[in-house]
């Protein structure tokens, strides 16, 4: 029945209502509207019956709209659905379209078992659909004390999955919200057995180890359904009063460390090639010894060859020797003079040397 029926009165929603309206007297309104149908607009005992034999149908279409309205449900591809039959556990469906008892006689509580899920801690991402996904006070989250009894400001995340869904709804009451708790208290034991100077630099990797099996240990100490599956440091500062000084501290070792990484590689440059040059001098100076040791034994080979001839016969030896040895040594000589001793003085000879149309 629309607002112009409702005795000539107009739409309290329309334009021209400048004021909220009376939420009292549109539910007084609506009230008598159903009693009006009720007993058919008359207080008789016949109107009674016929309203409410004509408002029976309108009541069982409508209780078959809202049973079967409520007996089917979908479940997403990446979750099952833990199902409960007056309150107690019934049993869990994949995923895909679902059927159950409609009024409230069965309860579906999807779970994403597939889906990767976080806790940020120090630090919110905006538009999170999770409560316990963000942060809730982070500086207190966030300030934590090292086993040198330093300060530190440690934001993390921890990534992990529903991996039994019955445990994850029932073992433990907000299990998000207690492994939040869980965590903050393993990370706080963690740091605490470190120097500020390993939480900071050195000691991040081995930190989010020893986190990653402890949280686990207490999940599965807890049952609380929950895997985890990464816990990843994020920004790690010292306390603002003394994040300046502590900033250049940290810019000389880094510079430290640069020097050392230059000197490395110079000492890396140089001594291999000086060992190189070593290797090589050797390889040289052993092929020069091979070199002199095979010429000397050659030369003593071709003298002993050569005195076994002479031995048999030494004046054909001597001979053959001396014009070898004449034919190696006159070519080299540019001026040559000829001696004879039974000539009583020296002839002026042809330079035989000269070779025509040329110089000396």
């Amino acid at each position: 029945m629309s607002a112009q029926n409702n005795n000539g009165a107009k739409d309290p929603w329309g334009s021209g209502q400048k004021s909220p309206p009376d939420l009292d007297a549109i539910i007084n309104k609506g009230i008598n509207d159903l009693k009006n149908r009720f007993t058919g607009g008359s207080g008789g005992k016949g109107g009674g019956a016929g309203g409410l034999s004509r408002a029976l149908p309108l009541f069982l279409v409508f209780g078959v709209g809202l049973s079967l309205w409520s007996a089917y449900y979908t479940v997403p591809s990446d979750s099952v659905a833990v199902v409960q039959r007056f309150g107690m556990y019934l049993k869990e469906v994949p995923p895909g379209l679902h059927f159950k008892l409609p009024l409230g006689i069965d309860k579906s509580t999807v779970v994403p078992v597939k889906r990767q899920l976080k806790q940020e801690f120090g630090f919110s991402t905006p538009g999170a659909r999770d409560a316990y996904q963000g942060s809730r006070d982070g500086n207190l989250e966030t300030q934590m004390v090292t086993g040198d009894l330093n300060a530190a400001l440690v934001e993390w995340v921890v990534q992990y999955r529903i991996s039994d869904p019955v445990k994850f709804l029932f073992a433990v009451r907000e299990p998000a919200e207690t492994l939040r708790y869980v965590s903050e208290s393993v990370m706080r034991e963690v740091v605490g057995d470190r120097t500020v100077d390993e939480v900071i630099t050195i000691g991040r990797q081995e930190i989010e180890i020893e986190a990653l099996l402890k949280m686990q240990e207490l999940s599965s100490k807890y049952e609380m359904g929950i895997n985890i599956d990464q816990v990843q440091l994020k920004n790690i500062n010292p306390p603002r009063p003394v994040q300046e000084s502590f900033n250049e501290v940290n810019q000389a070792q880094q510079e430290k460390e640069k020097l050392i990484n230059e000197a490395r590689r110079e000492y890396n440059k140089v001594i291999p090639l000086a060992e190189g040059e070593k290797d090589q001098r050797i390889r040289e100076a052993d092929g020069y010894r091979l070199k002199r040791i095979n010429e000397a034994e050659g030369d003593v080979a071709r003298f002993n060859a050569l005195f076994t001839e002479y031995r048999k016969a030494p004046e054909v030896t001597r001979r053959r020797i001396y014009i070898e040895t004449m034919q190696e040594v006159m070519p080299r000589i540019q001026n040559k003079i000829l001696v004879d001793d039974d000539m009583s003085g020296l002839l002026p000879l042809l330079n035989i040397g000269e070779q025509k149309g040329g110089k000396k």
